[in-house]
């Protein structure tokens, strides 16, 4: 590896780890306040769910505690024992792998969001792109790399893997990708002008003023962007379920529209 190179993944992994640190979820012992309402969600959820929790708390009176992150790694917190009392995850693997540990109370489990997935650029350097079948991804990026959430396991990452692979663009950028833990902290790789291009969701870069979509990737190119929702086997905070209810509610809708998220029909996934 040159040193040219050590460099910029040095400089990028430092800024992704601090994007993530903050806000990721703090360990169990930091976040359980006696009788707390935690609410693990998806870090892409962050705007939207910060004021639908804002309006709940002036209707009600009272407040969840939401800590932010990749679902992969809220599922597993979940799993070792985290005190959330409400999951929403990014995609439905994630909250099949709970659901089938018993991790979930399955009748409250329902299909919250729908989402796309764009390529960004840095809003000052941004030219429309087209993309389709055999678009040359590798050649837009230069000797620049593709910001993505972790291909492996995050659910932003999982989706730009299975769009650029039915685009056939995977095999050109696939040693030229900057992962981060978090489709936020690839954003910011690319709001920082840290990497020319990235793959989030729409609702990540209508939240970034320092960005623009400069293409959107079809629908049939990916799995459908699902954010399923479901109270945790543990939860026992009266109001969990009254948040459950409020955040798929009429009067929520709006506030994740604002965002770009598309609401779906509250069935069971």
């Amino acid at each position: 590896m040159s040193v040219s190179r050590r460099t910029w993944l040095a400089g990028a992994l430092g800024l992704a780890a601090a994007v993530t640190a903050a806000i990721a979820p703090p360990q169990p012992s930091v976040r359980a306040q006696g009788g707390d309402l935690v609410v693990f969600a998806a870090a892409s959820l962050k705007n939207a769910l910060d004021a639908i929790n804002s309006q709940w708390q002036k209707e009600a009176g009272k407040s969840a505690k939401i800590s932010y992150a990749a679902s992969s790694a809220l599922a597993k917190q979940i799993e070792q024992g985290a005190p959330a009392q409400m999951f929403i995850s990014a995609d439905i693997p994630w909250m099949d792998y709970l659901e089938k540990k018993d991790l979930i109370k399955k009748d409250t489990r329902s299909n919250l969001l729908g989402n796309r997935i764009v390529l960004i650029a840095p809003k000052d350097r941004a030219s429309p792109v087209d993309i389709k079948p055999g678009f040359d991804l590798a050649k837009l990026l230069g000797a620049g790399r593709l910001a993505v959430a972790n291909v492996q396991a995050v659910p932003a990452g999982r989706y730009a893997k299975a769009a650029l692979e039915k685009l056939g663009a995977w095999a050109s950028v696939s040693e030229k990708l900057a992962q981060a833990e978090n489709v936020r902290a690839a954003l910011l790789l690319v709001s920082r002008a840290e990497a020319p291009y990235g793959i989030v969701y729409q609702t990540d870069a209508a939240a970034d003023v320092n960005v623009k979509i400069v293409g959107v990737f079809p629908d049939n190119t990916h799995p459908p962007i699902i954010y399923p929702i479901a109270l945790t086997a543990t939860a026992a905070n009266p109001d969990a379920a009254a948040f459950l209810a409020y955040v798929r509610s009429p009067k929520a809708k709006p506030l994740f529209e604002a965002q770009g998220f598309i609401v779906l029909n509250s069935g069971r996934s």
